[in-house]
């Protein structure tokens, strides 16, 4: 591939997108970005950390996340700003870590990256199939998986989620685990703490769970993420400490320092907090579910999600180990070297440059 290829790529700033995305642009600096955002704008901490890199262009819209009440009506839209940019920029590839806007007409080749999917999500937290008012959200994504010229998921469980709920094609994936720059931390003597990170308010996290069991365990809990859902309402803290949401830095100091990491997610398709402790010398204590126990099996306790009595003894005999901490935030920290942001985006890299050639001689040829 000849040049600086031009990548129009997606995002939200809801969560753990945002920073796999600038990670990502981060370490590609041969490739010019177009960092097109849905949903909420964003905030003065992520305008910040974009304005830092020079191979990013921002371009801003309002339109609604396609798991959002109404983001189907958004959808098309979408797709048609998608398209404009793409055109009006003369990008060689699109990379939409979503589902429907893959769908586009400009004949570029489109990445479609699965970080989480609400059939998949609705099953874990609820126990059953969504319910009819998500058939059109099913449909949506259905048709952006058959029009992606490639599908990436982070981890084998999550691309088998989409193979169940949408019969996804098997001949155009690729299993790409997420990265982190693991030389950014450096574990600190610890503090006698238990924390958890992620949206407070999604039920997916379980984080309530550990607030319910605060009381009952020697050691504070503290939780960092946002309380407020990007739509409406707020989650409440009995128990557990609230941090809020941390700038990058701080969340990275407030894991260096702490002895234990607790994630209870009933559904986690990569959990890049989890790698985040890990690479900070945690020892952690996670939900037994797929993705996870395919991410950190031998270096984790892993435990039923719903059970409190087992999470609240668990932890209660974790803080009384001195030496089992210590051996799981070895293992733990061992492991996080396999998931770094050099590969993540060697992998891409290789991705990008092949679809861009392919396109290229479709367009000579």
């Amino acid at each position: 591939m000849k040049g600086r290829a031009k990548v129009l790529m997606t995002a939200d700033t809801v969560g753990g997108v945002w920073p796999y995305a600038l990670g990502l642009c981060a370490s590609l600096p041969e490739f010019r970005f177009v960092l097109a955002t849905l949903g909420p704008r964003p905030r003065r901490a992520q305008r910040e950390a974009l304005a830092r890199l020079s191979n990013v262009t921002l371009a801003e819209s309002d339109f609604r996340l396609e798991w959002m009440a109404g983001g189907q009506a958004d959808v098309a839209p979408t797709r048609r700003w998608l398209d404009s940019l793409a055109d009006r920029l003369a990008v060689d590839l699109v990379h939409v870590n979503g589902y429907g806007q893959a769908r586009l007409d400009g004949g570029r080749p489109v990445v479609a990256v699965a970080h989480s999917d609400v059939l998949s999500w609705w099953m874990a937290v609820h126990g059953e199939a969504a319910p009819a008012e998500w058939s059109e959200y099913r449909r949506q994504v259905a048709c952006g998986l058959d029009a992606a010229a490639r599908v990436v998921a982070p981890t084998r469980a999550a691309h088998d989620d989409l193979f169940r709920q949408y019969r996804l094609r098997l001949r155009s994936t690729a299993v790409i685990p997420n990265g982190l720059d693991i030389g950014m931390f450096s574990p600190q003597p610890k503090r006698p703490v238990i924390m958890a990170s992620g949206r407070i308010w999604d039920d997916a996290k379980n984080l309530r769970m550990l607030d319910d069991i605060a009381p009952q365990v020697a050691w504070p809990i503290e939780i960092a993420g946002d309380l407020a859902h990007p739509e409406q309402g707020v989650a409440c803290l009995r128990h557990a400490w609230p941090l809020g949401v941390l700038a990058p830095t701080g969340l990275r100091n407030r894991l260096e320092q702490a002895a234990i990491f607790a994630a209870p997610a009933l559904y986690e398709p990569f959990g890049l907090g989890i790698l985040e402790a890990a690479a900070a010398g945690c020892a952690l204590v996670l939900g037994d579910i797929t993705s996870l126990r395919e991410n950190w099996d031998g270096a984790a306790i892993f435990l039923p999600p719903a059970d409190r009595g087992l999470w609240q003894a668990a932890l209660s005999s974790l803080i009384a180990d001195r030496e089992g901490r210590a051996r799981l935030a070895a293992a733990a920290r061992t492991r996080a070297e396999r998931f770094t942001l050099t590969s993540a985006a060697g992998r891409y890299r290789a991705l990008y440059c092949e679809l861009a050639e392919a396109s290229a001689e479709r367009r000579v040829g």
